[in-house]
């Protein structure tokens, strides 16, 4: 378990790398191995990269943010970019970014409208 100092840390970085992959996520119109390269750079500090996203399963993927330390809101958010990351129909992570939904849904024990709407949606494209 991490003390209060280390997490405050590790929350901080969190919401930064979030922050900075939600800013280049929603700008690029086209796709380039400098847009990729630079989601990579991003995504690495979660040990993954668009590869990596792509390949493991959903399961996998709900463990490695817990080992990650990202608490609710912040998995919401990388399920947001998830969801971002596909709108371009370059990536296919719409399923992902369900799972995630469904998985904070249930396991947060605290009903959320706007996650419940975000599971809608997904389930209705």
């Amino acid at each position: 378990m991490l003390n209060k100092g280390l997490r405050d840390e590790e929350s901080i970085r969190i919401e930064n790398t979030l922050r900075t992959l939600h800013a280049l996520i929603f700008v690029p119109k086209f796709w380039n191995a400098e847009d990729t390269s630079l989601i990579d750079e991003q995504l690495k500090s979660f040990g993954l990269s668009l590869q990596r996203t792509i390949e493991i399963p959903e399961d996998e993927l709900i463990i490695l943010l817990q080992r990650c330390h990202l608490d609710w809101n912040q998995q919401e958010q990388f399920a947001d970019i998830l969801v971002g990351l596909s709108q371009e129909n370059q990536f296919n992570f719409l399923g992902k970014a369900l799972v995630i939904y469904q998985y904070i849904q249930q396991e947060s024990k605290v009903f959320s409208f706007g996650i419940n709407t975000k599971i809608s949606s997904l389930k209705n494209k």
